[in-house]
């Protein structure tokens, strides 16, 4: 017998659907591949200890996220409307608990974006006029970065999902490039690396630590959500444009990690931190370097822009709720830009990269809750089809394996989420508190209203 259902919030008539599945699957590929591949591979490295854990890692890993792929398709083919990430969990569970998560992802993934504007300024600043390449220089071009974004954004949504598929499709480019360096002579300095793992850490320790930074680099599929309301006929292009996206991550992501292996060794592999400008100067000489510096940093152009189509959407389902004063959720009715909240949302980014930390520091931050949050967003699928019963309406994209398959992808995310606290407690303490902090706040602004 059908469990009573809970009605679910109708798309919204301010937002006109504009964006189709090869528009998703280049959102995705850009959500996905920030700047992480560019970095953490080295973090995985140093964190397994040996390839075979190395390489497991990044294969479980994709594994993993392909089932996240399935489960989210499912669930954008069956509901679609502005800031999807939130009502999805506020609907089948609380809008405190939504509220909570949503609070806390929305200021960590303001800092990540800033964040990656300056590890891609990183990369840059040294092919500017010298009085940039200080640390406040570097500054200074990743907030003029976000700004140039921001004024492309506040011309319309459309305009946005252009310039992603031009900056993805370079992306793309730049990767098959570096993945020529797969025919490179294999570096011959540790051929006879074994398991490095330290005396005081078994590899399944050592394994999970891996998965961090991992599943950092395969996150943000899960974004394509939130714009529910601005993709054509979703019940079918969501599935096509996830799908297409992720298997696209996962096979560039295989090759050019066995692509540095083979180039640098896995000794200059763990001990690289700029490791795609490395690979380039090893493969393709000094312009090598320098040209690929710049294609990274297109790469982190493209993230940038994602971003900010995307997380407007969130404060746009949370002024839905009423929890955030309704200027958040103003759309032009020309554009279908939200211009107060792509306001607040630059302003808070810039302002963040003023107090920004390592990149290390900021993987750990960013998945302290993003485990958690992309945990609570699938389990929404049990609910959901526990709702429709039997007599179930839905004749989209429905996930293979449920429940077992769903439930194994929760539980996963589990285990990294505790991973973090084990591994950074420090970053992980800082995510919770604002997670935590995220109840008492819900009951203020809800007493306002």
């Amino acid at each position: 017998m059908p469990v009573p259902q809970k009605p679910m919030p109708k798309p919204s008539s301010d937002i006109r659907p504009q964006i189709n599945a090869f528009d998703v699957a280049m959102i995705v590929i850009s959500l996905v591949i920030g700047v992480g591949i560019f970095r953490t591979p080295a973090i995985v490295a140093r964190q397994a200890g040996s390839p075979e854990l190395f390489f497991g890692a990044w294969v479980v890993g994709g594994l993993v996220s392909l089932l996240g792929a399935f489960v989210f398709a499912e669930i954008g083919s069956r509901h679609h409307f502005p800031g999807g990430f939130y009502k999805l969990i506020s609907t089948a569970f609380h809008p405190m608990y939504a509220f909570m998560i949503n609070w806390a992802l929305v200021l960590t993934y303001g800092a990540g974006m800033a964040g990656v504007a300056l590890l891609g300024c990183e990369y840059l600043n040294p092919l500017l006029p010298e009085w940039l390449h200080n640390q406040r220089g570097i500054q200074g071009t990743a907030a003029l970065t976000l700004f140039c974004f921001y004024v492309i954004n506040m011309l319309g949504i459309r305009a946005g999902s252009r310039t992603q598929n031009l900056l993805s499709g370079s992306k793309i480019v730049m990767m098959l490039v570096l993945c020529l360096g797969v025919f490179y002579p294999a570096a011959t300095t540790d051929t006879a690396v074994v398991a490095e793992v330290p005396a005081t850490t078994n590899w399944f320790t050592a394994f999970g630590a891996s998965l961090i930074a991992v599943f950092f680099s395969y996150g943000g599929y899960q974004n394509t959500l939130n714009f529910g309301a601005d993709i054509k006929d979703p019940v079918r292009n969501t599935p096509r444009g996830i799908f297409i996206g992720m298997f696209t991550v996962l096979g560039l992501y295989l090759v050019l990690n066995y692509t540095y292996y083979r180039a640098l060794g896995f000794e200059g592999l763990r001990n690289s931190n700029l490791i795609a400008a490395d690979l380039a100067r090893v493969v393709f000489g000094p312009w090598g370097e320098v040209f690929f510096s710049l294609a990274i940093f297109l790469s982190v152009l493209g993230f940038v822009n994602a971003m900010m189509l995307s997380i407007p959407r969130v404060y746009y389902a949370m002024a839905d709720d009423q929890i955030l004063p309704a200027i958040f959720k103003r759309v032009n009715s020309r554009t279908q830009t939200q211009e107060f909240t792509l306001t607040f949302l630059a302003a808070t980014s810039i302002g963040s990269l003023w107090f920004l930390d390592t990149f290390e520091k900021i993987v750990n931050y960013v998945m302290s809750i993003d485990s958690i949050a992309i945990a609570s967003a699938a389990a929404t699928l049990f609910v959901f089809r526990a709702r429709a019963g039997k007599d179930d309406l839905h004749r989209g994209f429905k996930m293979w394996g449920y429940p077992w398959l769903p439930g194994f992808f929760v539980l996963f995310l589990l285990v990294v989420a505790v991973n973090v606290i084990i591994t950074d407690p420090g970053s992980a303490l800082i995510g919770w508190l604002l997670f935590l902090g995220g109840g008492p706040l819900y009951w203020v602004l809800r007493r306002g209203k």
